[in-house]
């Protein structure tokens, strides 16, 4: 925010005018105004302390059409600097200890005030997972889900910490002033009760309650939208979010490009990039990248999410014994919640998994990712890797990446959106280690096996083991030719440029990196050779652009395992062929598993509803009318394309391989 330092006192003559003019002052000698500011757009308006006063050379068109040239107009201004060309207007009590940037709105508010030194938010600890405290996290101003997670889940490690802490303390005394901030092109109107917030360059406040503690860190690319009846206190709000419908926060982190309307409630909660919360109510919750609820009756308490979408009336119990709400949960990526669900914590949900019905014995389903947990009579059966083959999960996967609506520049999250990573591959290993092992422990003639208080019948473990496998096929066969197409010839730079990559994978609240550089850059962190917080970002950043050359020395050595080979064996053409063959079959039959799942979308079951007062064929036609016919759905068009497009490459690098 610049504002002209050339600044100069009122003449008695103009002193007079304003006086006229219905003004006032305790002591006109601590009034600057713009050299060529225009009196007559100053009336009504009380001052005290310094304040110093731009120019009014423009007007401000309303909606409907209406012109309001800026000025102050009934108001009462305490130590205030109010730039070029803003409007302020009908101010009930009075504006304090701000700076107001250029271009800025201000109409029918309540107070506005800075009382005190104040990091407006930065700092706040919020009490995520735990309740009752342990995880807290500190928030700041560019605050990311994946530090946010190190200082949540890493509380073994107390000298990181320790480190974290202090890189958030060191940018929350960047903000900390006596003085508060509303950058140019802001709007607050119809406003009441504002205290100790910062208010980022293109705001716009409409009809809040209360706003206290907070900063709206809103660009020109991506503001910030305070809407109707809303009230947060200790609070930051990032770039592109709107925060709308009478919704209440309390101890609360909105990341960017978040929306949370309707009425929805939070307290010591986070919620990064690209969130939807609507309805319902949130406590203590970690909402990693696109975590969405809708629904009134929904509740999310004590858990770990990300790419979740929670079904009407989900729940979750944080008090399984008596000693208070202290338990917690994760759902992993891409894990979703039916209608009416309910899970009691401690439970760890696999991911990419779908529960159903409520769940009260503790499941811990993460090695069995893609999985369906069902009540049935009372009890939890397990339907492992079901969820490969379901249109739901390939429509998730593909809009993620299209519902992204941060601006390119700026972004604090790190995303990875792949579906198959060496992170859920992994677990697919884990899968198909547990599946197999409970087949040789029962037998292959069991009809029911138990894993983790849950039942699995006969036929959905080898169904299981069957998609893992795969799943597997594909994930190393799109590696391969995504190495095999980077090189200048071939098999013959198949080897992984560094073991970098190799060992345990991670998911960082939507970063997948290897473990080992995770554990690298936290050992730095503690020994103080990442002593900034930009250095800290600049690691992970670096991790996350180097993911496909960690991802082939993680895959090379899979590839290895998987179809018990050696090194030497990848050297030979047919050896690849083959790969690339399995690959190929891999990629066809689950498009044509998907195919089929789609169709169920279009049986006679799904048309009841449809053809009101009509016959046969008239159901027939108000379907298609409403619906669409199969074979031009968008979705079973691009199946059908993904089908001839991973045939023609599989086919080319035969080709060239044989």
């Amino acid at each position: 925010m610049n504002y002209d330092m050339n600044y100069r006192k009122l003449t008695p003559t103009e002193i007079e005018r304003l006086e006229q003019q219905a003004c006032s002052a305790e002591d006109w000698d601590r009034i600057s105004v713009h050299p060529e500011v225009n009196l007559k757009y100053i009336r009504s308006v009380r001052f005290s302390g310094e304040c110093r006063i731009g120019c009014f050379e423009k007007g401000f068109t309303m909606p409907g059409g209406m012109n309001k040239h800026s000025g102050l107009y009934h108001a009462t201004l305490h130590n205030v600097t109010v730039g070029d060309n803003c409007c302020i207007e009908n101010i009930k009590n009075y504006i304090a200890n701000y700076d107001i940037g250029h271009d800025s709105f201000i109409e029918n508010v309540d107070i506005i005030i800075c009382d005190g030194l104040s990091s407006f938010g930065n700092g706040v600890e919020v009490s995520v997972l735990n309740e009752t405290g342990g995880r807290e996290v500190t928030i700041h101003n560019q605050l990311s889900a994946q530090e946010a997670y190190m200082q949540a889940m890493y509380r073994h490690r107390p000298r990181l910490i320790e480190r974290l802490k202090h890189f958030a303390d060191e940018i929350a005394q960047i903000y900390t002033s006596t003085r508060g901030t509303i950058g140019d092109n802001s709007t607050i109107v119809d406003t009441g009760y504002i205290k100790n917030l910062y208010v980022g360059p293109w705001s716009k406040i409409e009809g809040a309650g209360k706003l206290k503690n907070g900063s709206l860190m809103s660009r020109e690319t991506s503001p910030v939208h305070i809407g109707y009846g809303v009230i947060a206190e200790d609070f930051i709000v990032q770039n592109g979010s709107q925060i709308e419908d009478c919704t209440t926060l309390t101890r609360v982190y909105v990341g960017q490009s978040c929306t949370l309307g309707h009425g929805y409630s939070a307290s010591d909660s986070l919620f990064f990039c690209n969130c939807q919360e609507e309805n319902g109510e949130a406590c203590a919750i970690f909402a990693g990248p696109f975590t969405v609820t809708h629904h009134k009756s929904t509740l999310l308490i004590a858990g770990i999410f990300s790419f979740m979408n929670a079904g009407s009336g989900s729940n979750q119990s944080n008090h399984m014994y008596k000693l208070g709400p202290i338990h917690q949960g994760a759902l992993e990526r891409g894990a979703k919640t039916a209608s009416d669900s309910y899970i009691l914590w401690p439970a760890r949900i696999g991911a990419f998994s779908l529960v159903m019905g409520r769940h009260s014995t503790n499941p811990d389903t993460s090695a069995l990712p893609f999985s369906y947990l069902i009540e049935k009579n009372g009890e939890t059966w397990l339907a492992p890797a079901v969820n490969l083959r379901s249109v739901g999960t390939i429509r998730d996967a593909q809009k993620w990446p299209k519902r992204d609506k941060r601006s390119k520049e700026g972004q604090l999250d790190l995303v990875n959106f792949n579906l198959l990573s060496p992170y859920t591959i992994d677990k697919m290993m884990q899968g198909l280690d547990v599946l197999q092992r409970l087949r040789d422990l029962s037998g292959a003639t069991s009809d029911t096996y138990t894993y983790q208080s849950a039942k699995i019948k006969h036929s959905a473990l080898e169904r299981g083991i069957e998609l893992y496998r795969i799943a597997i096929r594909k994930f190393l066969g799109n590696s391969l030719i995504s190495r095999l197409e980077k090189t200048a010839n071939g098999q013959e730079q198949l080897a992984p440029d560094s073991t970098v990559g190799e060992g345990d994978w991670l998911d960082l609240s939507g970063l997948i990196a290897p473990h080992s550089t995770i554990t690298e850059l936290m050992n730095d962190i503690e020994a103080g050779t990442v002593d900034t917080y930009n250095k800290m970002n600049a690691r992970l950043r670096e991790i996350h652009q180097n993911y496909y050359d960690y991802e082939w020395a993680w895959a090379y050595k899979l590839m290895l395992r998987f179809y018990h080979l050696k090194e030497e064996d990848l050297k030979r053409k047919e050896v690849l062929v083959d790969i690339i063959r399995s690959w190929k079959d891999a990629v066809v039959g689950l498009d044509k598993m998907l195919y089929q799942d789609a169709k169920k979308e279009f049986s006679l079951s799904t048309k009841t509803g449809f053809g009101f007062d009509g016959n046969t064929r008239t159901v027939e036609a108000d379907f298609a009318e409403v619906r669409g016919q199969f074979d031009s759905n968008p979705f079973v068009t691009a199946v059908q394309n993904h089908i001839a497009i991973k045939t023609a490459l599989g086919d080319k690098w035969i080709e060239i391989l044989s």
